[in-house]
C-alpha cells in the first residue's frame, strides 16, 4: 500500500513477519534468501540489503569509495547467483 511519497507501508505479522513490497525488491534486487541488516536510526529504523562482502577482503585500493565497493560485491553476488541459476543441476 502506498502513502503518496514514494514510500510503501506493510504490516508486522504475529511472529514478526513483513512482506517487502515487490517493486522494491525488483528495484533492489532482493532474492529469495537474500540477508537484510536492520539498524537503528535517530528516525526509526533502516534496513539495507546485508552484502557479506560489502568490499571487504577483496583485492581493491585503500582509497576506492565504500559506494564502488558495494558496486563490486553487488556485480560479484549476482554473477555468482547467475552461475547457479544457470550451472547448478540436482543430483
Amino acid at each position: 500500500m502506498s502513502t503518496g511519497n514514494d514510500a510503501e507501508t506493510t504490516r508486522v505479522t504475529r511472529k514478526g513477519q513483513v512482506t517487502i513490497p515487490k517493486a522494491l525488491r525488483e528495484e533492489f534486487g532482493l532474492e529469495e534468501g537474500d540477508e537484510l541488516r536492520w539498524e537503528k536510526a535517530e528516525d526509526g529504523i533502516r534496513v539495507r540489503k546485508a552484502t557479506r562482502s560489502a568490499g571487504r577482503g577483496m583485492l581493491v585500493d585503500d582509497d576506492v569509495p565504500e559506494e564502488k565497493r558495494e558496486e563490486m560485491a553487488e556485480e560479484m553476488a549476482e554473477e555468482i547467483r547467475e552461475k547457479c541459476r544457470t550451472e547448478w543441476t540436482p543430483e
